[in-house]
């Protein structure tokens, strides 16, 4: 039997020991970590991780992973994996002053423009010189090969004039 690929969303209580815990569920059921993304945030471990599994043992994973103490686990069979999408991978760099919309706005103007958010951060951090706080964002994006960027980057610092936003777009090599 082939592989499966699980994607599996983990949140938890913080503590020493959890990722460790979930590695050796993984090990013991044969599967093969290949590639996650955690955090701590605000006193909670959240993860997201890609699983390659045997086809037999899917349930049994599923079963020992739920069992997990201190863990909410879920885990969905990922759709099979195709070909690499032809595009332009573009980074985009957003700093400015926080404030409530301000993810919607840009998300907004990315899906007008066609475009696949692959890879979101944001934080927050308090300003150098002042008390004001800043919102942080990076993503990679994925456009069509054809993709007019000084389009989208006119549409973003509209926005930017509104919002005192500070945008670059990067391509990705």
């Amino acid at each position: 039997m082939a592989d499966q690929h699980l994607i599996l969303t983990v949140i938890g209580d913080d503590r020493p020991g959890l990722v460790e815990e979930l590695a050796s569920a993984i090990a013991a059921h044969e599967g093969n970590w290949l590639e996650a993304s955690m955090a701590h945030l605000s006193g909670k471990f959240a993860g997201i991780v890609r699983v390659a599994v045997a086809a037999g043992q899917v349930e049994p994973l599923k079963a020992a992973l739920a069992k997990l103490v201190g863990l909410k686990v879920s885990a969905e069979v990922a759709a099979e994996e195709k070909s690499a999408l032809a595009g332009r991978r573009l980074t985009l760099d957003l700093v400015g002053h926080d404030r409530i919309g301000i993810v919607r706005e840009v998300s907004q103007v990315l899906a007008r423009h066609a475009v696949n958010v692959e890879e979101l951060a944001t934080h927050t951090s308090s300003a150098p010189m002042s008390a004001e706080i800043l919102f942080h964002a990076q993503a990679e994006l994925l456009t069509a090969p054809d993709f007019n960027v000084q389009a989208l980057k006119a549409d973003l610092e509209r926005i930017s004039d509104d919002l005192m936003v500070d945008i670059n777009l990067g391509e990705i090599l």
